[in-house]
């Protein structure tokens, strides 16, 4: 079992930077990847950035530039830092863990923070 820790949402001005943070505990050694994602009122939840155990990062096309990940592996935390915010990032951005153990996927997940962007 794995459990996120998320921090650091709040209301930002257009224009204005962020900072998310998760930590992680628990049972990390079958982790393969952190992660952030993005929920918007009325759309799917969709990938804002990840980076797997070998600091790998991808980042959805609408953040590149703007959106920078990153990790501490000795903390088991990782960090995403939003500048130049427009108003349609608002959404609730929660944490996600993946996990593969004997061939099998998992998913955890953070509670979320939402992130308001606007004047």
């Amino acid at each position: 079992q794995v459990r996120l820790a998320e921090s650091g949402g709040g209301l930002v001005q257009p224009g204005g930077s962020l900072n998310l943070s998760c930590t992680a505990s628990g049972d990390m050694r079958y982790i393969k990847s952190m992660g952030w994602y993005r929920q918007a009122l009325g759309n799917q939840r969709e990938l804002v950035a990840s980076v797997n155990n070998r600091g790998s990062a991808r980042y959805a096309d609408s953040v590149k530039g703007r959106f920078t990940i990153s990790r501490d592996n000795a903390e088991n935390t990782i960090y995403l830092q939003l500048n130049n915010l427009k108003p349609e990032a608002t959404a609730v951005y929660s944490c996600n863990a993946y996990m593969t153990c004997v061939g099998e996927g998992h998913d955890f997940w953070g509670q979320g923070t939402q992130v308001p962007v606007s004047s």
